[in-house]
């Protein structure tokens, strides 16, 4: 009954007295209090062009870290240097080592047996390392014709490549040589290992060396790897038998199978040949100028 009584006097009531807002022209705002509305909620909005990827592009340096570590208001003055120290080496500047043997075979050719071996180990951080570097063959029953070891410093130019600069010597064929030694080592494009350097000996020869191989998975633990080296003289040095231009070159073409990834028996072919001049004083000495060997080897590291 009350709603019954109430309704007539609800309709009386006029239309714009029900919305505050009816009658009112809108339009009646001026067009420069609109923008000053729009332009201030604008400004209320976060500027991203001024920060991050919104910054212009160059090559201003990057700013350096925060050195206010909040642990020092807690803990008494240099409690957390020890901790911090550990933190660098621990990540990124830490210690590290490997040796490995990416050759280390028997060559099975025609009335000749041999063997080589080819390997390097190294100690130090990600930017300066130790590395020493050995290879060298023989023949079974005749022992050891060739043998070198190279004692480098090596230096990290890019995340791919390093720099080397040390001493080689080498014990075999004689007479013995020392040589001064720079050259580099790193990963090249399409993940080929590459490695090259020139050597001046104490005697004034000058030597190079160019080898480079690659890992072909077939499967997850099936590789085959073809590998190429490439040894080179600017003059002659008769004493050694060495020819000036390309002494050597040696082919070859191994497939390992990794029973762990530090350790993979192989198997395959090598072919080896001496060039030029080089050829030359085997010929004279009853030495085969070319032998293609089949190999039978293992590749470690650890």
């Amino acid at each position: 009954m009350k709603m019954l009584f109430l309704l007539p006097l609800m309709l009386a009531v006029p239309a714009q007295a029900q919305d505050a807002h009816a009658g009112h022209d809108m339009s009646a705002m001026g067009d420069d209090a609109q923008n000053k509305s729009t332009r201030k909620n604008m400004s209320a909005m976060p500027d991203h062009s001024s920060s991050g990827t919104g910054l212009p592009p160059g090559d201003a340096p990057a700013p350096p870290p925060p050195s206010d570590h909040y642990a020092d208001r807690i803990f008494p003055d240099g409690a957390m240097t020890a901790s911090r120290e550990a933190l660098f080496r621990e990540h990124g500047g830490g210690t590290f080592s490997q040796i490995m043997f990416n050759l280390a075979e028997v060559q099975v050719r025609n009335g000749r047996d041999g063997y080589r071996w080819d390997g390097e180990a190294w100690f130090g951080g990600d930017i300066h390392r130790l590395t020493i570097k050995t290879e060298g063959e023989g023949a079974f029953r005749e022992g050891v014709e060739a043998a070198e070891v190279q004692a480098l410093y090596s230096g990290a130019l890019d995340p791919y490549w390093n720099v080397q600069i040390g001493v080689r010597h080498d014990f075999e064929p004689g007479p013995s040589r020392t040589y001064a030694t720079v050259g580099f080592e790193g990963l090249a494009p399409y993940w080929f290992d590459v490695e090259g350097a020139l050597f001046l000996s104490d005697k004034g020869d000058v030597l190079g060396r160019v080898e480079a191989y690659y890992d072909q998975r077939i499967t997850q633990r099936l590789i085959l790897q073809p590998r190429v080296e490439v040894n080179l003289a600017a003059q002659d040095v008769p004493q050694n038998r060495i020819g000036s231009g390309v002494t050597d070159a040696e082919v070859g073409l191994r497939l390992r199978y990794e029973i762990k990834r530090e350790f993979a028996p192989y198997i395959g072919v090598s072919h080896d040949r001496k060039l030029g001049q080089t050829a030359d004083y085997a010929r004279v000495d009853g030495e085969d100028v070319k032998a293609t060997s089949l190999v039978v080897g293992i590749r470690i590291w650890f």
